[in-house]
């Protein structure tokens, strides 16, 4: 017994503190030996940060709007039963909302007859229509990394931080 409490007497022994985290004790310089306790004036600088001033209209991928030029839900629809391969000519599609754009990116919320809601992610100009993505988890690599604030936010953060008035 007294061999165990040896041995963890020695192995514990080098324990404590580590040497980088003690503080060392700081001696005073020589010109400050002499000099009153009171402070002097400070030397850091000041660092005074520039006026705020909002901006007046938002940049067009921060938010997700109604598109004004961008495609139509039924060019959405059209994307998908086609050359996206995602939904079958029979099936019943109605929009339920969007097309939403942000930047050159659109995000659409369908609802389709006998199935959960199907949500897509679009980009391009109308008539190059790019399907980025399409299911009921859209937040894909791709969308987080590439896809404007506005889209990023209707994808993954819950569809509408990123929505005025939503």
């Amino acid at each position: 017994m007294l061999a165990v409490a040896f041995l963890a007497a020695v192995t514990l022994g080098g324990c404590g503190v580590p040497p980088e985290l003690l503080q060392p004790a700081q001696s005073p310089s020589p010109t400050a030996a002499g000099a009153s306790p009171t402070p002097g004036p400070s030397t850091a600088p000041t660092v005074t940060p520039p006026p705020f001033a909002p901006p007046t209209t938002a940049a067009p991928d921060l938010v997700a709007t109604d598109c004004r030029n961008g495609p139509s839900g039924d060019r959405v629809v059209s994307l998908l039963r086609g050359s996206g391969g995602v939904l079958p000519r029979s099936a019943g599609v109605r929009v339920r909302r969007g097309p939403l754009c942000a930047g050159d990116w659109q995000y659409t919320v369908l609802r389709v007859t006998g199935h959960e809601e199907l949500q897509v992610v679009t980009r391009g100009r109308p008539g190059a229509l790019k399907l980025v993505t399409a299911g009921t988890d859209v937040c894909t690599i791709e969308v987080r990394v590439s896809g404007p604030v506005g889209i990023r936010a209707l994808a993954c953060d819950g569809g509408t931080a990123g929505v005025p008035g939503a």
